[in-house]
């Protein structure tokens, strides 16, 4: 028999399902969150802001034209345009180098590149001397009205964050108020067009913005709150609903695989119990048999309850050591009636040793090898042999059966997984393999294969030879 392909299989599929208990998030956590998300909306915000104050720069200039110096109108414009050539560079740093930031990062931008918004408001804020008190009344209704504007309308998106809303808006009335003083001083304080009451009207604007300003902050701030909260909170209902599925594919994973382990057992006792019928006089012979192949069903029963642990990794191995010979015997009783009754030859060479596993499960391993083999195999038969390698015995289950591409040979070991077009497939749940990878894992007895198609397969399992600490060591760190 030629074998020509080559996988290891140590450690593959062993597929853990652990409880995903639901997700908390306290206020500390949510903080940095809320915070970056506030910064994240002002800046989309922001450029609406500008926009509206570079628009409103040639209304300004038309409103003073005939009243002012065209050297002043010039200086301001150029000024102004500055300002909003900084916002917009300013846009653009934030783009390239720290939207997709944390919290602590935006905040250290918004610290740094607070001057921006500074400098609008030392802009608009100049603007003062170019109107107050020059142009005619009316005129310096609408430059009030267009200023106002400007200090107003940023207040929405700038309330996300306050130190810079405090920024913008006092440069913005502290540069107003000290231009209205400049031009009052100018004028000797004589032929004002207005009352001396309406001086009161900045201050009241500034205190109302910034009244304005905590409470659309504590607004957008819940909302964030409540937004974070909901994302913790689908979230844990995502999971949730995740365990409860692999809770069902774990109970539904049970129930085939204890389908598939119990059919050979039963079908061995089915046959001593035919053989028994038709050749009473053999009661001696078989009745040993029999209660051997009872005693390995009720075991398989209990390991079967222990496949949910393995899953969740708290299987609880035990570990004495194991006489091959009696292993590789117990096993040909189980599953020499079930070759022969197919037609095939079932032989076993037996290299003496002993090892120290959990026996339950390598014999329930190494029969689902056997099984398979049993089960793809037509003409032929199948061997079971240990042999002395380097490092321990190591048992190869041979078959002359229709083999497994070499592209196939990973993937068989995957619960549930059949491949194509492949003779027998359709009978049985493709757990078989899948079963002996994860107790390959729990046990630390690395399992490989050597297939060609058409001609037959070889899979080998490693059973070291160690005391028991080493043992014991080796399948801690398997299962952990």
């Amino acid at each position: 028999m030629s074998m020509e392909s080559n996988s290891s299989l140590a450690g593959l599929g062993n597929s853990s399902f652990s409880t995903l208990a639901p997700l908390s998030a306290s206020a500390d956590e949510a903080e940095p969150w809320v915070k970056g998300e506030l910064i994240r909306s002002l800046m989309r915000s922001s450029q609406r802001s500008y926009l509206l104050s570079l628009a409103l720069m040639p209304a300004m200039i038309a409103l003073c034209w005939n009243s002012v110096d065209q050297w002043e109108l010039l200086l301001w414009a150029v000024l102004g345009t500055g300002a909003t050539a900084c916002r917009v560079w300013g846009e653009q740093v934030y783009a390239r180098d720290y939207a997709d930031k944390d919290s602590v990062s935006l905040q250290a931008f918004v610290d740094r590149y607070r001057w921006l918004w500074s400098a609008s408001g030392l802009v608009w804020g100049l603007s003062v001397l170019l109107f107050f008190e020059r142009v005619p009344l009316l005129n310096q209704f609408i430059c009030w009205l267009l200023l106002a504007g400007v200090a107003t309308v940023p207040v929405n998106s700038l309330a996300l964050h306050p130190p810079l809303l405090r920024a913008y808006v006092n440069v913005l009335f502290g540069v107003m108020m000290a231009s209205i003083l400049i031009r009052l001083v100018l004028l000797d304080f004589h032929a004002l067009q207005f009352h001396y009451a309406f001086l009161l009207l900045p201050w009241l604007h500034w205190a109302l913005l910034l009244r304005a300003s905590r409470q659309s902050h504590e607004t957008a701030r819940n909302g964030f709150e409540l937004l974070f909260h909901n994302h913790i909170l689908i979230k844990s209902l995502t999971q949730q609903r995740q365990a409860a599925v692999s809770a069902v594919a774990m109970k539904n994973r049970f129930l085939a695989s204890a389908a598939h382990d119990m059919r050979q057992p039963v079908l061995a006792l089915s046959l001593y119990a035919d053989w028994l019928r038709n050749e009473p006089d053999l009661v001696q012979d078989i009745a040993p048999k029999i209660v051997r192949a009872t005693h390995a069903v009720n075991a398989l029963f209990d390991s079967l309850f222990d496949l949910a642990r393995i899953d969740s990794g708290q299987v609880q191995l035990h570990i004495e050591p194991v006489d091959v010979s009696q292993l590789l015997h117990d096993l040909e009783l189980q599953y020499r009636p079930v070759a022969e009754a197919k037609g095939l030859s079932f032989r076993v060479h037996v290299a003496r040793g002993t090892v120290l596993t959990d026996p339950i499960r390598v014999r329930r391993m190494i029969g689902n090898l056997l099984a398979n083999a049993i089960k793809y195999t037509v003409h032929g038969g199948v061997l079971l042999s240990s042999r002395q390698a380097r490092d321990g015995l190591r048992i190869e289950v041979w078959d002359t059966g229709i083999g497994v591409a070499r592209e196939h040979l990973r993937d068989i070991f995957l619960e549930f997984y059949k491949v194509a077009d492949h003779a027998g497939t359709s009978d049985g749940f493709g757990l078989g393999l899948a079963i002996v990878s994860r107790l390959s894992h729990a046990l630390g007895h690395p399992v490989s294969v050597r297939s060609r198609l058409g001609r037959g397969s070889v899979f080998r399992v490693a059973l070291y030879d160690a005391d028991e600490a080493q043992a014991q060591g080796r399948i801690s760190g398997a299962v952990g």
